[in-house]
């Protein structure tokens, strides 16, 4: 890693994890139906990121501002560790360490009005672990939008949480059969391999695009 007080670090990673709206005290109308999904998801996205970090996969916060325009990623992280409010177990499990990277939302999806598709670009990712909450809202909307960038995209079935079962089933079943989605357990991907397998298609591409070049 670069110490350049610039930020310019010359990361890249053919994968990335997307962790979308974490760090979120759940209170809103409703959200007690969220926190009982939420809290053993989180578990799960934890032990994700830990093998993540493992296979030099860059981890994303993606962040929504709750329209509050000032807002301060980390004041909010703050505000969910030490305030008495719903989400603060699952945002105990899932704070972002130094070397991670977060975007703020405005909106439901990552890539809308966000610096998201920038660093992506950065990074030269072309899959996307997309996980958190809502599943049939944010992490949909999001997978949509990763898809239309044609990114591959993977969605742990263990890894989002909405507030109905039926909803994140429907959920994921359209990520599955529209947006091509893998939508297998967190425990069954195979990370290393994952990154390996996007290296070997990367040189691949660009032997052949040498060759065409006249």
């Amino acid at each position: 890693m670069n110490e350049d007080l610039h930020g310019m670090v010359p990361d890249t990673s053919d994968v990335a994890l997307l962790i979308i709206d974490v760090i979120n005290d759940l209170e809103f109308p409703g959200s007690d139906k969220l926190a009982c999904h939420a809290l053993p998801m989180a578990k799960r996205i934890a032990n994700l990121k830990k093998r993540c970090r493992a296979a030099g996969i860059p981890v994303i916060y993606v962040n929504d501002n709750f329209g509050r325009w000032q807002s301060d990623f980390t004041r909010n992280i703050e505000h969910c560790l030490h305030d008495d409010v719903r989400g603060r177990k699952m945002v105990e499990l899932l704070v972002p360490d130094e070397e991670d990277y977060f975007v703020l939302k405005p909106k439901h999806s990552a890539f809308f009005s966000t610096t998201l598709d920038i660093l992506l670009n950065y990074l030269q990712a072309k899959t996307l672990i997309v996980t958190g909450v809502a599943g049939n809202i944010c992490v949909l909307f999001s997978a949509n939008d990763a898809y239309m960038r044609d990114f591959q995209i993977i969605v742990p079935r263990d890894c989002i949480a909405s507030n109905y079962k039926r909803d994140n089933d429907n959920a994921l079943h359209l990520m599955e059969t529209v947006l091509n989605a893998k939508t297998t357990v967190s425990t069954r991907l195979a990370l290393g391999n994952m990154q390996q397998k996007a290296k070997r298609q990367r040189k691949a591409s660009i032997h052949i695009e040498c060759k065409t070049v006249p």
